[in-house]
């Protein structure tokens, strides 16, 4: 099941989710929609309707993208999904890379596509962005102790065991932060975590989530991570 947060992304639901089905591998996507005010969420209600393999959460408001996950990652395990993905509804993560993570699975616990793993593979970004999101990614290595290449990215494949063994409603943060968090946990559980290189295009339709709050939570975040792992070997 690919689970997909959305608000305000009525110019590219449709497509993704047509794409996704069209790739023919069984998969079923789940739209986690934060009540948009530009219709998204009814769009999706139609295509649930239409096709086979659409499931959509309607939720109050914007709640936050860890949140939305949580809520996905937990309905996809009360349906059974044996794998569960999360990519963006923007079409910076290419719905036709999700064969390549399939595969990748086979070998790994955790699949995690990199922007970074074979150079810098991120296309339309202005050089500030694209130096913020390098340099956390040097920090956050640094600070945790992943070897990652990409420990911020969000396009990622779990196995179900994976999640089960995660308290999911332990992870409070979002934005950047959320993905570290979970690398760190799937880390700390002893998951096997793998890369596969992907080709990062800046959003195709609507704006841009990031800002200021998120990048500060992803800054303080890592070091709780590292504090609180160092304190649980101590007191195990």
């Amino acid at each position: 099941m690919v689970v997909v947060p959305t608000y305000n992304e009525k110019d590219n639901i449709e497509r993704l989710i047509k794409m996704v089905l069209d790739l023919k591998k069984d998969l079923h996507v789940l739209i986690v929609d934060d009540n948009s005010p530009d219709g998204t969420g009814e769009i999706a209600d139609r295509l649930a309707k239409e096709l086979e393999g659409v499931h959509v959460i309607h939720r109050s408001g914007k709640l936050g993208l860890g949140s939305a996950y949580r809520t996905g990652f937990k309905y996809a395990l009360a349906k059974g999904a044996p794998l569960i993905f999360e990519m963006d509804a923007d079409f910076s993560h290419d719905p036709n890379s999700l064969p390549v993570f399939l595969e990748k699975i086979k070998e790994y616990d955790v699949v995690v596509g990199s922007r970074y793993l074979n150079g810098v593979s991120v296309v339309n970004w202005p050089i500030r962005r694209l130096m913020l999101s390098y340099g956390a990614n040097i920090y956050t290595r640094m600070v945790t102790g992943l070897r990652l290449t990409d420990c911020t990215g969000g396009f990622k494949c779990f196995r179900r065991e994976v999640l089960t063994a995660i308290d999911l409603d332990s992870i409070k943060s979002d934005g950047y932060s959320f993905q570290i968090e979970m690398n760190f946990r799937c880390l700390e559980k002893g998951f096997r975590i793998g890369e596969v290189p992907i080709i990062f295009i800046d959003r195709h339709a609507g704006s841009s989530k990031m800002s200021k709050k998120i990048v500060r939570e992803a800054v303080v975040m890592v070091w709780r991570l590292r504090i609180g792992s160092i304190c649980r070997k101590i007191f195990r």
